[in-house]
């Protein structure tokens, strides 16, 4: 199994564009951005599947060259994308999509009805191509790797607030393949540590967890925001009830943070916050990084 980790930042990217906090304003110095969180993955390296799909996706894909199109001239290695959630940051690249023939989307049940009754993707797409809407749950084959849904959360998008809809709105995938006994696990929202989830990280490979926060507070520290990050559905890195402090359970597992927001101190190279992560034995991947499992 290949994957590329196309974008690794939370939504709004790192620098985000309205925001002038410590961070971004270095970011915006060093160059160091980063985009969207997505990924691309493939059981052949010749046919690829998105887990997501970025705002950022266009420029993903120009800078993916295992994505490039060709040898004909409207042919394209995407043969799917799997959704995580409904979230804005998740699905807006779909619309960048429209100009092919249109493509299988694996997502929760609950995401397939948000993306037609609060946000109305599957009805822009459907005037431009033959697209596919396949709730997920349990396991399915997707090109040739094992997918299994993991549900994590019961966040719903503020658009999709008002739903009636059951859950779950949030999933993780464990994903192996059968060939090589590679097994990925890509958890980028994860509201706590979900009871069972030793189990889907036990025997991994690679996981690549939610690491939107470092802790509890760094939104309101780095940005004046008194929304309070807690009512967003993302576990913190640090601290007694962080995803960290399960390290040490895994110590085989290679453990990796994505989808982290602009206000994130790891971010920061010389922060002792980016030392601390890369001392517990984790790693923080920078967009374009590839893993073969």
């Amino acid at each position: 199994m290949r994957v590329v980790l196309l974008g690794t930042a939370a939504g709004g990217g790192v620098p985000q564009w309205n925001c002038a906090c410590p961070r971004c304003r270095s970011v915006r110095r060093s160059g160091a951005s980063r985009t969207q969180d997505c990924l691309a993955v493939s059981a052949d390296g010749a046919h690829w599947y998105l887990l997501n799909a970025s705002p950022d996706l266009r420029a993903q894909l120009l800078d993916t060259p295992a994505l490039a199109p060709g040898p004909g001239p409207r042919e394209t290695p995407l043969r799917g994308a799997l959704l995580t959630d409904a979230e804005l940051d998740h699905v807006l690249g779909l619309l960048l999509l429209r100009e092919g023939d249109g493509l299988p989307v694996w997502a929760p049940e609950a995401v397939t009805h948000a993306l037609r009754d609060g946000f109305a993707v599957r009805d822009v797409l459907a005037r431009h191509g033959a697209w596919e809407w396949r709730p997920v749950a349990g396991s399915v084959d997707v090109g040739g790797l094992r997918v299994t849904t993991v549900p994590v959360s019961g966040k719903r998008p503020r658009y999709a607030a008002s739903s009636d809809v059951d859950g779950p709105w949030v999933v993780a995938y464990r994903i192996a393949d059968p060939v090589t006994g590679g097994v990925l696990v890509y958890a980028p929202c994860l509201a706590s540590w979900p009871d069972g989830f030793d189990d889907v990280v036990a025997g991994a490979d690679c996981v690549l967890l939610d690491g939107t926060f470092h802790g509890g507070d760094e939104m309101a520290a780095a940005a004046g925001d008194s929304r309070g990050q807690r009512s967003m559905g993302h576990l913190p890195i640090a601290g007694a009830g962080g995803s960290m402090a399960r390290r040490a359970d895994f110590p085989d597992v290679r453990w990796m943070y994505t989808h982290l927001n602009n206000t994130n101190p790891v971010l920061d190279p010389h922060s002792p916050e980016h030392r601390a992560v890369l001392d517990a034995g984790a790693e923080l991947p920078e967009d374009g990084t590839e893993l073969v499992l």
